[in-house]
Order: structure tokens, then sequence, then C-alpha cells
């Protein structure tokens, strides 16, 4: 079992706790490739999603992952619920507690809120995205799947690419791969990337270019248009000239780098579509591992069953 109740980031998390997440959703990923794809590990346990922001994949893939472990799921929508009638995030967490729920999965927009809610809850909390904090999940599904191609995480080198300032998920894998060994550069605009950053034990580059040269592989992060101001970068069309992933880049390195993206992407800006169909592109298996490492989340949070 792990060592902490709540996975709310994985700044300081155990890189252990880590490792046993990663080996156990390996086992659950075997029981996704049989014919019938569901174990009674978490059977009469009951899990709510929560979702304050919209999100189309996480919330599929821990739906998925919950009924494949044969829990029960409640979908709560913040768009459609009482908040929007004035009821107060403390009111909604007493609610949910009074139902007797065995665990919240959370998105929402304030950095912290994961945490907070702990404070108002017994269940497990599951932190699925809290604004420009973190995204650990996200960070444990790229890990397996950097895993599953390499058959380890110390000593690669991994480049994160793109919008560094405003990804959660980007803050989470530099906790999650420096904690397992790995060497990790970020690379973008100065603009995208946040001052100080090195001191979290990464390299910094805004030469693309020489990062393809240095990396096994690349996690390309998209432009969030939708949480930067105007003015970060001059035009789509220089970004995508000096920090987009093409097949014409690709093919003038001559290296057999894997490419990783968490989604949605924006086709045509950080990478192009030849690159993301490609053969180098392990972006749908990353879709299956995360199915794989939520339930291993899942599983080891809640004490599931072991299978029969």
């Amino acid at each position: 079992m792990l060592k902490q109740k709540h996975l709310l980031g994985l700044e300081g998390y155990p890189a252990q706790d880590i490792k046993t997440i990663i080996d156990t959703a390996f086992s659950f990923r075997e029981v996704l490739d049989r014919p019938i794809k569901k174990v009674p590990s978490l059977q009469g346990k009951t899990i709510v999603n929560l979702f304050f922001e919209n999100s189309t994949r996480t919330r599929i893939s821990f739906e998925l992952a919950q009924k494949r472990l044969s829990a029960d799921t409640v979908n709560f929508s913040a768009s459609t619920s009482s908040l929007k009638k004035g009821e107060s995030f403390k009111d909604t967490a007493q609610n949910i507690e009074a139902m007797k729920i065995d665990a919240v999965v959370m998105r929402h927009p304030d950095p912290g809120a994961p945490l907070h809610l702990t404070k108002h809850v017994d269940a497990v909390v599951i932190n699925a995205g809290d604004g420009k904090h973190e995204h650990p999940t996200q960070a444990i599904l790229d890990m397996m799947s950097l895993q599953e191609v390499f058959g380890k995480i110390k000593g690669l080198n991994v480049a994160l690419v793109g919008d560094i300032s405003h990804s959660r998920v980007a803050l989470s894998n530099i906790y999650g791969l420096t904690a397992l060994g790995a060497n990790v550069t970020v690379c973008g605009p100065p603009t995208l990337i946040p001052p100080h950053i090195e001191t979290l034990g990464v390299k910094v580059s805004h030469d693309l270019d020489a990062v393809f040269e240095w990396a096994d592989a690349l996690n390309i992060l998209r432009i969030q248009m939708e949480r930067m101001g105007v003015g970060l970068f001059p035009s789509v069309r220089e970004y995508r000239n000096l920090f987009g992933v093409n097949t014409e880049r690709l093919d003038r390195h001559g290296k057999e780098l894997i490419i990783m993206h968490p989604g949605p992407m924006n086709r045509g800006i950080e990478i192009d579509s030849a690159v993301a169909d490609s053969k180098q592109a392990i972006i749908l298996d990353q879709v299956l591992n995360g199915v794989a490492s939520r339930m291993a989340i899942l599983y080891l949070l809640l004490g599931g069953k072991a299978e029969e």
C-alpha cells in the first residue's frame, strides 16, 4: 500500500510509491487486454468524480478505470450543480461526506482545491488537475508509457517541450521524472518558461534542435491559449517554426525519438499530424495506460481486494 492517504501531487511524493503505482498499473494493463476487462477489486466502493472544470479525456479515463474495478461511480459536474445556485464549496463537500463516499476524484481551476477538500471530507482525494498546479495522474501515466518503451526511467533523457508556464502536466512530470532519476530538460520560448525552474532540478533550453540531439523522448505540451495573456509569442507561425515538432525536423536529425503528448493536441501548431500519427508517437498508448494507471491508483488508495 501507499504511504500517503491521498494523491494531491507528485511534489515530495515518495519515489517508491510512484514505482509501486507503475508496477501495479502494468498488472492492470494485462486486465485491459483480456476479453472481459473487469475485476471485482473495488466492488462496494463508491467514487465521485467532482469536476469543476470541463475535461472529457480525464473524466472518461477515471470513469472507465472505476468501472473496470467494479466500483460504483457518481459524476458531479459543477456546471449543472447546486454551486450555480450559490451553494458553497464547503456545503458541497459536506454533502459528499454525508453520502458515505469512499473517494473523490477532483478537477478544479484553483490551485490547492483538492488539498482544501481533504480538510472537509474523510474520503480519499485524488487530484485530477488543479489550475496551473499539478496533474499527478497524467504524469504517472506518462512515466508508465516511458517505462513500457525503454524498460526504465532512471537515466532517460526526457524533454518537455512547449508551454511550461501554464502546464500542470509539466510540473507533475518534473517532480515524478526527477524523483525516479530521469534527466529532464524544458524547452520553449523564454516567455513560456517560469523563472527559476532550474531549482527543480531541470535544465532549460530555447533550442529545439539541440534538444532533439540530446533527448530519448519528447513530451510535447499544448499551447494553452485560454490560460495565457496576449503577446507571449509573436505568432502561431513563428512558434511552429521554432518549437513545432514536424517531420522535417525529425528527418533532419534522423533519430528514433519517442513522441508523447498529453492531449488535446493543437495539430499543426506544437505537433504536426504526420508526427502525431507516426510509429514514433506513443500517444494512443498513453491513453490506454491512463486507464491502467488510474486503476492502480484507485486500487492502492482504496485498499482493493486482490484479484481471485
